[in-house]
């Protein structure tokens, strides 16, 4: 069943709970009454074609609007994603992190040593990941828009869209999924025998869901933010080439 903005948002939450998560990265608080998905939306600034894009996607795995979402501004997408980070590193990893320590103060340290260091080196890995997106490619993102927008660059801006384009960032794009499919093989296969299989029947739970949130993060980098910002360095580019966009 497609989501549609006449929908009250209490029935869009009761038709799948895991939109929750959604609600959390648009800050949009429970308590909505009898408001429906527009009035909600509009209530906490959100553009509600945005957030319907957004939460049919989630929901439907087979609903991926890539042509639609091309259509927002690249801004929009990237304060979306940034929310979907906050989203993981404030909720999501925290939460394995603290089953994991029941984990290892359970079990036996040298039986699960070897799980303990995978798991260590994924965070580092995922933070790693999240930091590059958050300090180089999102803040490039975003200057391009607003000099294209605004019809001015400057020279040091230009020098670095000649040296650093999304090409770059999709070429070294990592593959986070790759490595959180590792860590859940090594849990399923290689776990020792325990009293309590409860932390981390809990925790291959969490890392499941987690795994298709990462994935639907990733395609809408992928499908859309990457696309989108491709045609616009080459537009602003030509322009700047045919003077349209002055140099400040």
């Amino acid at each position: 069943m497609k989501i549609n903005k006449f929908m009250k948002m209490a029935d869009v939450i009761h038709l799948n709970y895991h939109l929750l998560s959604v609600l959390y990265r648009f800050k949009i608080n429970l308590g909505f009454g009898e408001k429906s998905v527009e009035q909600s939306c509009k209530q906490n600034d959100i553009n509600p074609d945005f957030f319907l894009e957004i939460a049919n996607a989630f929901i439907d795995k087979d609903y991926f609007p890539d042509d639609k979402l091309q259509n927002f501004s690249l801004s929009i997408i990237i304060d979306y994603l940034q929310a979907t980070h906050r989203y993981y590193t404030e909720e999501k990893i925290p939460e394995i992190e603290n089953l994991f320590q029941t984990l290892i103060n359970n079990g036996t340290p040298d039986n699960l040593k070897m799980i303990q260091q995978f798991f260590e080196n994924y965070l580092d890995e995922f933070h790693k990941h999240i930091n590059r997106e958050e300090q180089t490619v999102y803040p490039y993102v975003l200057q391009l828009e607003k000099d294209f927008n605004r019809k001015k660059t400057t020279a040091k801006f230009l020098k670095l869209l000649e040296q650093y384009t999304i090409t770059n960032y999709e070429t070294e794009h990592d593959d986070i999924e790759e490595k959180l499919f590792d860590l859940k093989n090594i849990l399923i296969k290689y776990i020792p025998p325990m009293d309590d299989y409860h932390p981390i029947h809990q925790i291959l739970s969490k890392l499941f869901r987690l795994e298709k949130d990462i994935n639907d993060h990733s395609h809408i980098e992928d499908k859309v933010l990457i696309p989108k910002v491709k045609k616009v360095e080459k537009q602003f580019l030509e322009q700047v080439k045919n003077k349209k966009i002055a140099l400040v």
